[in-house]
Formats: structure tokens, C-alpha cells, sequence
């Protein structure tokens, strides 16, 4: 079993435009579709589509429009009762498949609220292989609220706990990098660049991109982090762990939405676990599920029949790693 914890619960409400959107006009679009969302509604719903057991955690009042959405995807969920209602996100889709997203603000949650939400999760891991933490935090809680929630497994648990994978950004990224040891982190190149505190150069060759991606990773795996999936949007993505590195790029697909394409990516890694999987295995299933995703309008979750069939091409990575502070005259440099 599987279990998520989506904090910061969405409405998904996703309009594809007939034409690229232009600010201050009038344009005609679809009807569009209203999913229930959140980075770990996503991965539970992924990974329930391909028929392992997934639970998802997440804060909801009673009287929730959300809460029937939810209900008719058919996922299993412990909720904790709150007072405010879930936000709601609005993405505009043109034909080429340019997204633009409109995120509103979530409920507060109280200390007592954020509380039972970390013993909540806590009871909920027993006998789960894999807990992941996935999105943002809600208004009311500090910057480690997933620190506390690490803790809070690890300790009911002990060496029965699941592993723990952690898809955020921003100081919650950086508090749990910092504090919280988890076994997988899944930032895009764009989170990890804040994560390292520096940033990344448009480049047009995309060797270089994945070999900076592997650099900045390795200033924390495995030693705080075990491992590290990277999503590259239409450039694949990169695996980092104790052993080595590996980038896919992912098979040709048209493009619809890229909304919750990350969120497939990690479920199909962890999916890919699950199934025995080897290192390059995980993260061929991760741009397997990844494209698949954003195939799809809204925020799907694919199913397997939905994977693309094109081949997705493993590559271990050698990466030039650079002496530490050496000194004026001996700026070398040696290949691992």
C-alpha cells in the first residue's frame, strides 16, 4: 500500500482555449472538466489506476463541493474534518498545449487542525511501503510541517515505517532536506536550483542541463537525501542515488496539458518500485508516466493503457566532479 498526504488540497477546473490566450481579450473555450487535485490526490489516484492500493490524507470539510468529486474517482481517503474549503486552480490550455495556471489561496488550518493531520498520517502508514508528502503547504502551519510529519511516522513505526518521498518546494523543500533524511525528493530543475541557492543557465543542449541537474543533486544525496528524481518537462528527467545517475528523455507524444505531470512521474517511480524494479527501471516508468500525463487534459491521472509506446532511453551519467577548494595554482580537476 501506498500512502499520500495532500496538505494543500485543489479543485482542478481546466478550460483548453481554442486559440493562444490573450490577456484582456474575450475568448471562446471548452466547457472544461473539474478534478479533484493536489499533488497527492494525483499520485494516489495514478497509482490506484494501476491497481495497487493507495490511501490519501488530506484536510476537508464535510460540506466540500471537493469532497464529491473525490469521491466519485473512487480513491480511499482518511479525512480530517476543517473548517475552510479546499482552493480551487485554474488552468487555460491553448491548442499547443502552453498552460497557464491561476492557484488560489487554501483554508487556514488551526494548530489543532495541522495536528491531527500529522497523527492522521501517522496511523495511516501502518503496513505502507511508501508514504509521500506532495505539495504545498496550507496557510497556518510552519515551514517543517513535513519534518514533523517524518517524525511522527518514524517514530510510531520504527524500522517497520514506509519509505518517504517528498515532492515540495520552497522553504518546506529546504527544512526537509535539512532535517528530515527522506528516501526520495522530486523537484524539477527549477525547485532544485532554489533548493542549491544558485541558478541554472538556459542552455540549448540539454547535456548540459542533466549534468548540472546531477552536480547540484549530489550536494545532498545520498547524504541527506537517499535519492533524488528530477523531472525535466519535454526534456525527461534524471535519477540520483547512492549508487549512480541516469537521464531518460521521454517518447514522442502530442502534448495537451502538463498539469499534474510531475505528480505522474513520481507515482510511476514509485509504482516502478513496487513492481522490483531496478534504479534505471523506476525512472524509465517515472517519464513513462510522466508523458502519459501530460497527454491528457486537466489533470488525468493515466492509467497503464495510457502510456505512451515509444522506447524511453536509459543513459548512466558520468559526471566530471570537481576537487574541493583547491588551492590557486592547482585548480584540477579528475574524473570518478
Amino acid at each position: 500500500m501506498i500512502v499520500t498526504l495532500t496538505a494543500h488540497p485543489a479543485l482542478d477546473r481546466s478550460i483548453a482555449l481554442e486559440a493562444a490566450l490573450r490577456p484582456g481579450d474575450v475568448q471562446p473555450g471548452t466547457p472544461g472538466r473539474e478534478d479533484a487535485g493536489g499533488k497527492g490526490i494525483n499520485v494516489a489516484r495514478a497509482i490506484k489506476a494501476a491497481g495497487h492500493e493507495a490511501l490519501a490524507v488530506l484536510p476537508l470539510a464535510s460540506e466540500d463541493p471537493y469532497a464529491a468529486i473525490l469521491a466519485a474517482t473512487g480513491t480511499c481517503a482518511y479525512v480530517v474534518p476543517i473548517e475552510g474549503h479546499a482552493r480551487v486552480n485554474l488552468t487555460l490550455t491553448d491548442p499547443t498545449g502552453e498552460t497557464t495556471k491561476i492557484n488560489m489561496p487554501g483554508a487556514v488550518l488551526s494548530p489543532a487542525e495541522a495536528a491531527q493531520m500529522v497523527q492522521t498520517v501517522a496511523a495511516a502508514c501502518d503496513g505502507a511501503e511508501w508514504l509521500v508528502l506532495a505539495g504545498s503547504l496550507p496557510p497556518g502551519v510552519e515551514d517543517d510541517f513535513y519534518v514533523d510529519v517524518i517524525d511522527a511516522v518514524r517514530e510510531r513505526w520504527g524500522a517497520h515505517a514506509p519509505r518517504i518521498a517528498v515532492d515540495t518546494s520552497g522553504p518546506a523543500l529546504a527544512a526537509v532536506v535539512e532535517r528530515g533524511h527522506p528516501d526520495l525528493i522530486k523537484p524539477n530543475e527549477d525547485e532544485l536550483a532554489e533548493l542549491a541557492a544558485v541558478t541554472l543557465e538556459t542552455t540549448a543542449d540539454s547535456s548540459d542541463l542533466i549534468h548540472r541537474v546531477v552536480e547540484l543533486a549530489r550536494s545532498f544525496v545520498p547524504d541527506r537525501v537517499g535519492s533524488a528524481l528530477v523531472t525535466l518537462g519535454g526534456d525527461g528527467a534524471v535519477l540520483i542515488d547512492a549508487d549512480g545517475a541516469w537521464a531518460g528523455t521521454p517518447p514522442p507524444i502530442t502534448l495537451v496539458s502538463t498539469v499534474g505531470a510531475g505528480d505522474s512521474s513520481l507515482a510511476g517511480f514509485v509504482l516502478g518500485d513496487v513492481d522490483g524494479l531496478d534504479a534505471p527501471g523506476r525512472l524509465r516508468r517515472a517519464i513513462q508516466y510522466g508523458a502519459a500525463a501530460a497527454s491528457l487534459p486537466g489533470s488525468q491521472a493515466p492509467t497503464p493503457a495510457d502510456l505512451p509506446p515509444g522506447h524511453v532511453d536509459i543513459a548512466r551519467i558520468n559526471v566530471v566532479a570537481w576537487c574541493p577548494d583547491p588551492p590557486e595554482q592547482h585548480s584540477s580537476y579528475y574524473r570518478p
